[in-house]
């Protein structure tokens, strides 16, 4: 686990992949700071690089030595054991992210994250994008898991950016919901926005953006279902919206109606939600390329309880 807390005068050594990158944008990916604060510290001159006051668009020598000192609360840079790289070559990387792992850095926000993560492991990313999103031409919730592409060159960046907006990446994920979907197998066609009454919740909305969302039935347990999702278009917490609003939410997931009841029989802390195939054009070569995820424990062990009837994980 990372370290957390006050942190004075600490030298971190510039990861290889962040050679050449601008100061604040770096610090934006080993402190999972925004770009604004990460700036603000700058500013107040507590950055340092080499022992010299840092500026804001000093470009990182490799094997170079960076200072901070602040009293905010900041994650040291360090790769995250559960973060398992599932390829790299010059163009994308492929991720498995775990459950409790935000994509990338944003307001709020003070855990780990993709971004950083791959930072601190000396990996590069194309410079395109947001500062705290450089590389990142998809998301994935906190509480989701699965994989993740991101993208290391600027034709990549591109081009990935093109083809999820040509919707021609297939997204495929595989859900568990409450309840049994009637029909078994179908399509939710459905706009999703801001929740009017809650900020942190998206649900379906007249004005929203379009949505939508292919599923299939694959296997009915007594109280729920599990379910073979494909997304066409990628709204923030698409599926969930989408299930809950036909009042099969995911299990798991109380921030969308699900049982707590429930979820506490299977153990489950998080939606039972997970990213388990992911198929594009390789951005360098043309040719399709597909990536698979197996379920991490948790939530092979919720499926497995609704298959041999025993909820109870006492």
């Amino acid at each position: 686990m990372a370290e957390w807390g006050l942190v004075a005068e600490r030298e971190l050594p510039i990861p290889e992949g962040l050679v050449g990158e601008r100061m604040d944008v770096a610090l934006t990916r080993m402190l999972g700071l925004t770009r604004t604060k990460a700036a603000a510290l700058v500013d107040a001159g507590a950055v340092t690089l080499d022992g010299v006051p840092a500026g804001k668009s000093d470009r990182l020598p490799a094997r170079g030595v960076i200072g901070v000192d602040t009293p905010e609360v900041v994650r040291v840079p360090e790769p995250i054991a559960d973060l398992r790289v599932v390829y790299d070559d010059d163009d994308i990387i492929i991720v498995d992210k775990p459950v409790g792992v935000a994509a990338h850095p944003s307001p709020g926000w003070t855990g780990p994250t993709v971004i950083g993560s791959l930072a601190a492991a000396g990996y590069s990313v194309s410079g395109l994008g947001a500062a705290e999103r450089q590389g990142v031409v998809h998301r994935l919730d906190v509480g989701t898991s699965g994989l993740m592409v991101v993208a290391k060159s600027a034709r990549a960046y591109t081009d990935l950016k093109h083809q999820f907006r040509e919707r021609t990446v297939d997204k495929e994920y595989h859900a568990v919901v409450q309840g049994h979907l009637d029909p078994l197998a179908g399509t939710i066609d459905a706009p999703i926005g801001r929740h009017p009454q809650s900020d942190y919740r998206f649900a379906v909305v007249s004005d929203g953006r379009p949505s939508v969302t292919h599923y299939e039935t694959l296997e009915a347990f007594p109280h729920a279902s599990l379910v073979d999702v494909h997304l066409e278009t990628g709204r923030t917490h698409q599926i969930r919206v989408h299930m809950s609003a036909l009042r099969h939410p995911c299990v798991g997931d109380l921030t969308y109606g699900a049982d707590p009841t429930l979820a506490r029989r299977l153990g489950l802390t998080r939606q039972w939600l997970h990213a388990t195939r992911l198929a594009f054009d390789h951005p360098g070569t043309g040719e399709r390329v597909e990536f698979h995820s197996d379920y991490p424990s948790d939530l092979a062990t919720a499926l497995e309880r609704l298959r041999v009837g025993v909820p109870n994980p006492t």
